[in-house]
């Protein structure tokens, strides 16, 4: 497994929450998960610009932090959901500001695509 060489400072509060939700991809699939988008395919479709391999690892790094729940269904094929822990809900908040924040600054300064 990979080491980075120079250790993070998780003193800081900011670190620590960029660690968890820091990500191109993680605040929209913790949004994602809180709409109702629970199968690993349905969350790909949604973002059909990411690549499953960093969607994937990225729902990884999210469950591993406690921020979501993955089921596995004992069928065949195998069926997965993604629900958020209670840990994950108290970020929605968060992810409500920065879609104003992000939608109040696009309008401003004709951000484009």
């Amino acid at each position: 497994m990979y080491e980075k060489k120079i250790p993070k400072d998780l003193n800081c509060g900011i670190v620590v929450c960029m660690e968890v939700i820091g990500g191109k991809w993680k605040a929209c699939l913790i949004n994602d998960i809180n709409k109702g988008i629970k199968r690993p395919s349905e969350l790909h479709r949604s973002h059909p610009e990411a690549s499953l391999r960093v969607i994937n690892q990225q729902l990884f790094e999210l469950e591993k932090h406690n921020i979501i729940e993955k089921k596995v269904f004992p069928v065949l094929p195998p069926k997965v959901e993604y629900s958020l822990t209670e840990t994950g809900k108290t970020l929605l908040p968060l992810i409500d500001l920065m879609l104003s924040w992000g939608n109040e600054y696009k309008s401003r300064t004709n951000i484009s695509d």
